[in-house]
């Protein structure tokens, strides 16, 4: 399996200037093909005026986990995206190439930096479906940046995230074909304590049961499963209050009705080498398809995870 890594060595991250980025447009998922034009546009089809004869003329950056910034540039053109003031917004391109067997579903996170390196801020792009081998041509553009730093940006590949699409989590769009969404939230985090919920949509057109906990099978960055760290049930088993303790009860949800789950940890480190687990495989109920979501569990020396049992989630 291919590695990922939380963060890229300085002289592997990509960090180039920006210059003339040229836009590279995408073409079908997992396939590839992409037109230079003139500015960026997120990896869109361009609608402004487009210039095949200005490629990016920044150096690539070497490949790492499979991405490799080929340019970066400022966003440009009649119907540019536009940062403070109407100026333009840097931008960067960028190439994905599949080491799998099978279709994946990339998680691209890169950071734009001033000149002297400082964080101004994060872009998050989601490919879909890449096919083993194939390699597909994306831009990302960074939202506001101060404007006397957005002309001296740099970007660097922060983190690749990927799972089998086949098993990719869903929070909207079109339902599966399993008739549930089940996705993973962004979390929370005090003192050490780490909260993660685990949410699941009714979208069929059925009822659908639940009884008890989702079963969470722990992935490190190779997608290989974690040994010696115990799943336990019940959030109380790290810590109280919360929301991820209590008895499991008998769930039946209807179209459109949603039930959620925690996922609770400590990130103490007391001694010994610390567990990271990017990835959680989690079956909502025995027999039902796997998903695989990306809680980014940092256990340190714990060696636990409680698993809270299914609530149901009322709307507000």
């Amino acid at each position: 399996m291919r590695r990922t890594r939380l963060a890229l060595p300085a002289a592997l991250a990509g960090l180039l200037l920006f210059t003339a980025c040229g836009t590279e447009h995408q073409g079908p998922a997992g396939g590839g093909g992409a037109t230079a034009t003139a500015g960026c546009g997120g990896g869109a089809e361009p609608s402004g005026p487009q210039d095949a004869s200005e490629p990016p003329t920044a150096s690539a950056s070497p490949a790492e986990d499979g991405v490799t910034i080929t340019g970066t540039g400022m966003t440009g053109g009649r119907d540019a995206t536009t940062g403070p003031g109407g100026g333009p917004r840097p931008c960067a391109a960028y190439s994905l190439t599949s080491r799998e067997t099978e279709p994946f579903t990339y998680t691209v996170t890169f950071e734009f930096l001033s000149e002297a390196g400082q964080a101004l801020t994060g872009v998050e792009d989601t490919v879909p479906a890449v096919a083993p081998g194939a390699t597909v041509r994306r831009t990302v553009t960074a939202g506001d940046l101060p404007p006397d730093s957005a002309g001296n940006a740099r970007v660097k590949v922060m983190k690749v995230r990927s799972v089998p699409t086949a098993e990719a989590p869903s929070e909207g769009g079109a339902c599966p074909s399993t008739g549930v969404r089940v996705y993973a939230d962004e979390g929370d985090a005090a003192m050490g304590l780490r909260v993660v919920g685990l949410h699941l949509e009714n979208c069929g057109t059925g009822t659908y049961r639940l009884q008890g906990y989702p079963r969470v099978e722990l992935r490190d960055e190779d997608h290989e499963r974690v040994e010696g760290v115990a799943v336990l049930r019940g959030g109380d088993a790290i810590a109280g209050g919360t929301g991820a303790e209590g008895p499991a009860r008998e769930l039946a949800l209807k179209p459109g009705e949603r039930a959620y789950a925690g996922l609770v940890w400590r990130n103490t480190v007391a001694g010994g080498a610390a567990v990271n687990a990017p990835y959680a495989r989690v079956w909502a109920k025995p027999g039902a398809a796997p998903v695989t979501v990306i809680p980014e569990l940092d256990l340190g020396t714990t060696g636990k995870l409680g698993v809270g049992p299914w609530k149901k989630e009322e709307r507000g």
